[in-house]
């Protein structure tokens, strides 16, 4: 199996590999900040008060906080794509001037 179009894109583009994969990384960081904390919080809140929870939103608040959580792995993988394809591209650069 070959490589994926968008590997292929990103591997004809470096530069904007090298581009994608910090605004990835930033992505990440702002979307995991803090994330297993307030789950952990939202969890116990939902534990602790039953159904007042659920109607004061509890579950809607998990919901998004699992889907903030999905969207971090995204941004993640995004990056170790990108970080992938440059590694790749200097690992099979040409050496210059240096015999073996």
């Amino acid at each position: 199996m070959g490589p994926s179009r968008l590997y292929a894109f990103l591997s004809r583009r470096w530069w904007l590999a090298f581009l994608l994969m910090g605004a990835s990384f930033v992505l990440f960081g702002l979307m995991s900040l803090n994330l297993l904390h307030v789950l952990s919080a939202n969890v116990e809140f939902l534990g602790t008060h039953g159904l007042d929870a659920v109607k004061e939103g509890g579950l809607t608040q998990l919901l998004g906080l699992v889907v903030s959580g999905y969207a971090a792995a995204m941004f993640y993988l995004f990056f170790k794509l990108c970080e992938k394809v440059l590694v790749e591209r200097l690992a099979s650069a040409p050496s210059k001037g240096i015999d073996p």
